[in-house]
């Protein structure tokens, strides 16, 4: 079944119109489900100014329904996608109000530490909103809140497998775990066995930008 919103026999008036061209002014014709077109008079490949690009955040076939995405829709789509999913967690953590504000400072350290590595954002993304999302079967857990969410399953097995294996992860293991370990190290020393953010060895870090964020502290020279 293809997406309402795709179909073109659910279109109305309004869905095909026309955008000029941001570099030279020529008229350039869009359908509302373009990403983005190229203007014929200079060469300009720009986004779709009206493109409602909400659904994407998480359905599993945008790849299929949009095709390929231009840079600054994926940013988009990440964003969307952690809003979704920071609201589900809320939800899930209610009134412990410590679980949520570890989760935020994780999530915001994960975010960095996954750009410079140039890691899976979309599944760091996750990972980290829901690291403390406890059960006896954390995995299992994650993949459900997600399902509901309507994620894509792959991105929800890759979150899941984070969730269960970031804390004990290693040089070898799949970036997205490192980053991961890396945050939680830093952002919740406590529950991580450190003393404090400042106690947290180098060493004990598995990603350049995490043992970088150490060395600012320490006012060392970062590594690179």
């Amino acid at each position: 079944m293809r997406c309402p919103g795709q179909d073109m026999q659910y279109w109305k008036p309004g869905s095909i119109f026309e955008v000029d061209c941001p570099r030279c002014g020529r008229p350039v014709e869009f359908f509302k489900d373009d990403p983005a077109r190229t203007c014929g008079g200079c060469g300009l490949r720009f986004v779709n100014p009206r493109l409602d690009f909400g659904c994407a955040a998480w359905c599993p076939h945008a790849a299929q329904c949009l095709g390929g995405l231009p840079e600054g829709l994926i940013e988009r789509r990440n964003e969307l996608l952690r809003e979704r999913v920071a609201a589900a967690m809320k939800r899930r953590y209610g009134k412990d109000f410590g679980r949520i504000g570890r989760a935020g400072r994780v999530v915001r350290r994960a975010e960095r530490l996954g750009r410079a590595e140039r890691a899976d954002l979309a599944v760091v993304l996750c990972a980290a909103l829901l690291h403390e999302i406890g059960g006896e079967d954390p995995a299992a857990e994650v993949r459900g809140l997600l399902g509901e969410l309507g994620v894509d399953p792959a991105l929800a097995a890759a979150a899941a497998e984070a969730v269960a294996r970031f804390a004990s992860a290693g040089p070898g293991d799949p970036l997205e775990w490192r980053v991961l370990h890396d945050a939680w190290r830093l952002e919740a020393p406590g529950i991580a066995g450190e003393k404090g953010t400042e106690g947290v060895r180098r060493e004990a870090l598995l990603t350049v930008a995490g043992r970088n964020a150490v060395e600012e502290k320490s006012g060392s020279e970062p590594v690179r």
